[in-house]
Formats: C-alpha cells, structure tokens, sequence
C-alpha cells in the first residue's frame, strides 16, 4: 500500500464535508481500514481543520465512507522460523540401557498455523506421533547409532524445511560393570 493514498482519502472527505469535518477512522475485523463521517464502535476521531459547530455544517445528510484495503500478510512458510534446531539429544550423545530418548525441536515462533512436523529416525517417519508436537519420545531402542531430525510443512503451500540431522548411539550396560546387577 502506498504511504499516502490515507492522506488523499481523508483531504477528499475534509473537502467534501465542506472545508471542516470531523473524520473517524478504523479498521475492521478483516484489516480494511475505513474512514468515515460517521463515527463507528471504537473508531478514532481525526479533527480536519474548523469544526464542524463553527462552520454550522450538517454531516448527517453525508455518509461518505471510503475504504482502503490493508496489505495481506503474506502467508506463512518454513523458511520464517528463526530458530529451528534440533536441540536434544545433542550430537554424539550416548545413551545407556534402556532409558528412552527424548528428543525436542528449538522453533521460533512456535508453531505456524497450518503447519505439521515430521521426525524422522535413521531417515524413516517416527510412527505415532503428533503433527504439531516439538517433543518426542523414543522408547525401547537396539543398542547401535541413530540420526534424527524433523520437517515442517506448511499443508496449504506445500513448502518444507529440514533441520540437520542429530547422530546419537544407544548402548548396552556392560554385564561386566560393577553397576549392572
């Protein structure tokens, strides 16, 4: 939107109010802003040169309403998080026995609408997990290396972005350490 198609609209309804007018402004549930003769439920009251008690000018025979549409914001995609890491487990992080791994994605902003994440593990779709869930939890894994990283996609766009994978190791309790009993 350009800066002063606001100040054309409010200089048209000051000179067709007859030189002084009173012009409230506001804008609607969907972003247009209005401008108007008429006041409207919590519209803010611009004073355009004489009022309108000096001139004796009648607006109640006007209803000049004009509309300028706000700029649509532009919808969201991926590639809009500032932060998007996987932030657990750290990379190279061992686990011992049969403790699960939880593992949380850093997002910032939180998650947009209409978008879903996706783990993956070793490359394959983590099976039960929420869409909209930062968090996982990975439960009775074999002893050896894993990867994990996670998606988002924006359903409507069809746009993704991937976090780099995490590489963490799953290992058995020795039978041999004093602590294994």
């Amino acid at each position: 939107m350009h800066l002063w198609r606001p100040w054309i609209v409010v200089g048209l309804l000051a000179a067709a109010a007859g030189q002084a007018a009173v012009v409230y402004k506001w804008i609607d549930a969907d972003g247009v802003v209005h401008y108007s003769d008429q006041p409207a439920p919590g519209a803010e009251k611009i004073a355009m040169g004489a009022s309108s008690e000096r001139t004796g000018t009648s607006f109640g025979a006007q209803n000049v309403t004009a509309t300028i549409a706000a700029p649509k914001k532009a919808p969201s995609s991926p590639q809009d998080y500032t932060q998007f890491e996987i932030a657990s487990p750290v990379p190279d992080e061992t686990f011992t026995g049969n403790a699960p791994v939880n593992a949380h994605l850093n997002l910032n902003p939180s998650l947009l609408p209409n978008h879903a994440i996706t783990w993956y593990l070793n490359g394959s779709p983590v099976a039960d997990q929420s869409s909209e869930s930062v968090n996982i939890t990975l439960k009775d894994l074999a002893r050896g290396s894993y990867s994990i990283a996670a998606t988002v996609v924006d359903s409507e766009s069809g746009e993704s972005r991937s976090t780099e994978g995490v590489t963490f190791y799953v290992r058995e309790p020795s039978m041999l350490s004093p602590q294994h009993k």
